[in-house]
């Protein structure tokens, strides 16, 4: 017994160990409450399923991959990524292969994996998730934090999106799900259909069992449960900015279903508050995890209070006792046990083999473009050559990027660039980014006469438009010292490489407004010995990517055809607070 009490303890600390206290947002207050959102970065459309004492949490991901990252928490407050769903293998239908919708040609900007669900069922985790231009999708595993299996199709077809499985107590087993109007050419109504007992198949035509066209307009988002006899679809409507939760019950799985709205903004600066999950605890509560649209920042992930009234769920604080919550501020936390104070990771010393779990390309992406150097405590990045039709940074997948953290930040990181002195003509990069519809950047670039520090923007950048350089600082390059014996023949030493010296690239994020009229600005800055930073440009206004938030971190491109290109080493990248 002691052993076994030594094993979990060390078990436990280990874990800990893993999980990283943030130091720009914290959730959790002295007095045993929480404060919204529990994470403030762009988890959305989150669904939260609970195995004994553990909950379980996963996400949209569209183009960024590994996507579906899995999340894990004993309190529902604080939440560690333990591991991704889905990595670098993507099934295409034959019917896309070859066109602009196949990630081997073109980055898919706001496509991919929508809206998944997240279930245990018969000793497994499942996941299912919609691509709107080819249908719905399943994976597996008896180990959330290790390895799913392949991805299968439940169901082809075009604009289905938002899906959920339900197994009943009879064995069948149903998916709702809803459709896209980009895609379907209709919106705003939801579906069931049967499924095969091993939830790999739809066996049966999808119906219609709600049209919210004339009370829940743009009603998607299906997440779909039984309790006490009924059959509930709990969906949003109104749309990502400025909708409410729907709940929809029934006797029978395809209806007809009643309506109810259990949770809207009301009197609360929370916009939008919807598409989430409702979780019953070990100790008898009931809660439900949300989004909340954040423009730049993204969908953040906000915990509400719920409870059953008349087989009706009312989330949130409901003031007025009208049967419709508001979304809270500020709660008591639930009655579990806590493992910590700690938020999904940001910092990385790239001291591992393995890529931090929070980092993420955009699309499937190739092992062959970045290097894990534990022996030298960085991260790698190579020139991958530009895809066709390039026009600017935008264009790149091989951009290795997380999420912010929160509103409020500060982000420092250590690099070095090394060019390729046989590449001609010069022209290969690399640098810092932050992402979105537009994007700024502290990029290096190779010249006829060295290296060039630029920091560009680029309006405009997912519409093809041209970057603009606002400031172009010319660097020396320094011939790094051969690491090899005298014991090889002349001819045979390979020769060093150029670089730069190391540069600390800097970015300090700030907010303005609240809700929907949120807005974010981040100002660039460099230095050369860590301390004493340069401020470059003016502060720049960040603007949300594709369906997902802003996005910062690294990239290295290479302009054309090479065996072998530049290097972009990081250090290491670091987030502190930033008072407003």
């Amino acid at each position: 017994m002691k052993l076994i009490a030594f094993l979990l303890l060390t078990l436990s600390f280990l874990t800990a160990e893993a999980q990283q206290k943030s130091k720009v947002w914290n959730p959790n207050n002295a007095d045993g409450t929480y404060t919204n959102p529990v994470i403030d970065a762009d988890y959305s459309d989150p669904d939260v399923c609970r195995v004994g004492n553990d909950y379980y949490m996963t996400s949209s991901s569209f183009a960024c991959f590994p996507g579906l990252q899995i999340l894990h928490s004993t309190d529902l407050v604080n939440w560690e990524l333990i591991g991704h769903a889905l990595t670098d293998d993507y099934p295409i239908l034959p019917e896309i292969q070859g066109t602009d919708l196949d990630w081997h040609k073109k980055i898919q900007h706001g496509n991919y994996v929508w809206a998944p669900s997240i279930r245990y069922h018969d000793g497994w985790f499942y996941i299912y998730c919609g691509d709107p231009d080819q249908g719905l999708f399943m994976t597996k595993t008896q180990d959330p934090r290790g390895t799913w299996e392949p991805i299968v199709w439940v169901k082809k077809g075009k604009g289905l999106i938002d899906c959920c499985p339900l197994w009943d107590e009879d064995g069948k087993a149903y998916i709702s799900h809803g459709c896209a109007g980009s895609r379907a050419g209709v919106k705003s109504v939801l579906f069931v259909a049967p499924m095969s007992p091993d939830g790999t198949k739809v066996i049966g035509p999808s119906r219609i069992v709600y049209d919210g066209h004339e009370n829940q307009p743009t009603i998607e988002g299906t997440k779909f449960y039984k309790r006490n006899g009924y059959y509930y679809i709990m969906s949003p409507a109104g749309g990502v900015k400025y909708g409410w939760q729907v709940e929809l019950r029934s006797k029978n799985p395809y209806g007809p279903y009643e309506e109810y709205v259990g949770l809207a903004q009301g009197k609360s600066k929370v916009n939008g508050p919807h598409q989430g999950a409702w979780v019953d605890t070990q100790n008898g509560e009931d809660w439900f995890l949300h989004f909340q649209d954040k423009h730049a920042y993204g969908r953040v992930v906000h915990l509400q209070p719920a409870k059953w009234v008349k087989d009706w769920l009312v989330i949130g604080e409901d003031k007025d006792g009208d049967g419709c919550g508001d979304a809270v501020a500020r709660w008591k936390k639930p009655n579990l046990p806590s493992s910590g104070n700690f938020q999904p990771a940001e910092d990385d010393e790239f001291d591992t083999n393995d890529l931090g779990l929070q980092w993420q390309f955009e699309g499937p992406y190739s092992h062959y473009w970045y290097f894990t150097d534990a022996n030298k405590s960085r991260l790698r990045l190579y020139g991958v050559r530009i895809p066709e039709n390039y026009k600017n940074l935008s264009d790149l997948q091989n951009a290795l990027l997380q999420k912010f953290p929160t509103e409020n930040f500060i982000a420092t990181a250590k690099v070095k660039f090394t060019p390729n002195p046989e590449f001609k003509p010069k022209g290969e990069e690399g640098g810092f980014i932050i992402k979105g519809q537009d994007y700024a950047a502290i990029k290096f670039v190779s010249t006829e006469s060295g290296c060039s520090m630029r920091y560009v923007t680029c309006i405009g950048a997912q519409s093809g438009k041209e970057e603009t350089t606002v400031e172009d600082i010319p660097l020396k390059l320094f011939k790094e010292p051969a690491p090899y014996t005298q014991k090889y023949a002349v001819d045979d030493i390979p020769q060093p490489r150029s670089a730069t010296q190391d540069v600390y690239v800097r970015v300090s994020v700030k907010s303005s407004g609240i809700g929907n009229g949120i807005k974010s600005h981040a100002q660039f800055s460099y230095s050369t010995d860590g301390k004493h930073f340069k401020n470059l440009g003016t502060p720049f206004a960040v603007k949300e990517g594709k369906w997902i938030g802003a996005k910062l971190g690294f990239y290295c491109l290479c302009p054309g055809v090479k065996n072998d290109g530049a290097f972009l080493d990081v250090d290491w990248i670091r987030f502190n607070g930033n008072d407003k």
